[in-house]
């Protein structure tokens, strides 16, 4: 039997004390009525109404059992309104990445934007473009902030965003007497960037760029840690790639002269999976991003892989 229903009956009977009354707030005529409730006495094995013509009173099985019914009723309303929470994505928690190159800064005022978005739990990842796209495909992760290039065909995505990258010098080095640097300035420097299994695609445009432009590093040295990074730049003989957002101040910062190479930054999400709290956090990675200076993409992003020159101008 549907116990719920027979006891949500049962509960209209033993406020009205009367099965007519019972039967009208209920939206349901007086003989099913009287049949559930008994019903509902067979199945627990106990008179819960002692009834005449004219009076309508709980036994004391009745009683008790009235308290319980309360109890597992509310119980019902309170697990169907967080299941609606849930499937209206404002319960839970959602699993987000995040690049290691995002910046302490970022992730402090990403953390605010998307509480004042949404009430579910923010749970954030650090890892690299490559293992977000496994993540995402895997499940293991809800949305990530995705450096391009990348597969876009089985991705949503939000505004997508730029950013142009400079270089890191040692306070010592001769090209910082000039206010910009060409890349084939850079050439007998190595260059310090991050791994390349954390962005493949990413890691290898860089360096396309780079020699399309006149610089072959004399080295690259793969660096996960900015500390290291910057270790490497100070100890001379290394330049590193920075988008000029809060540049450590023992180095510094020059812009690269006509922006040959650019970060294009963008929250990403599997086709068909987008819920409010995907969408919050899309929105508190685009006010985050902008207000650290980075700009709307124009045009339209081609679709990886496609050739190299096609994604760095």
């Amino acid at each position: 039997m549907d116990l719920l229903r027979h006891l949500r009956y049962f509960l209209a009977v033993a406020e009205e004390l009367h099965f007519g009354r019972a039967a009208a707030r209920l939206h349901m005529s007086q003989p099913p009525l009287s049949q559930s409730i008994q019903r509902l006495e067979r199945e627990l094995g106990v008179r819960l109404l002692d009834r005449d013509a004219r009076h309508v009173a709980l036994t004391d099985a009745g009683r008790r059992i009235l308290t319980e019914a309360r109890g597992l009723l509310a119980g019902e309303d309170r697990l169907r309104a967080l299941a609606e929470r849930f499937r209206h994505g404002e319960a839970g928690s959602l699993r987000a990445g995040v690049p290691p190159d995002l910046g302490g800064r970022a992730v402090a005022a990403l953390l605010p934007a998307f509480r004042r978005r949404s009430p579910v739990e923010l749970k954030l990842r650090e890892i690299g473009t490559a293992e977000q796209l496994r993540a995402l495909a895997d499940r293991s992760l809800d949305v990530g902030v995705l450096r391009f290039p990348f597969d876009v065909s089985w991705l949503s995505l939000g505004p997508v965003l730029t950013s142009p990258l400079g270089v890191l010098l040692p306070r010592d080095h001769p090209l910082t007497a000039a206010p910009d640097v060409r890349l084939a300035d850079l050439n007998g420097l190595a260059l310090v960037l991050f791994p390349r299994a954390t962005a493949p695609a990413l890691h290898d445009e860089v360096l396309t760029t780079c020699a399309r432009h006149g610089y072959t590093p004399a080295e690259v040295h793969q660096a996960g840690n900015p500390e290291f990074a910057l270790g490497l730049v100070l100890a001379g003989g290394a330049v590193a790639l920075h988008d000029g957002v809060a540049p450590p101040a023992d180095a510094v910062w020059r812009p690269l002269r006509g922006t040959p190479l650019l970060w294009r930054t963008s929250a990403a999400w599997p086709r068909g999976r987008q819920t409010p709290a995907v969408t919050a956090f899309a929105d508190a990675v685009t006010e985050v991003l902008t207000a650290q200076g980075m700009r709307h993409a124009e045009g339209t992003l081609p679709r990886y892989p496609r050739p190299a020159a096609e994604y760095l101008s």
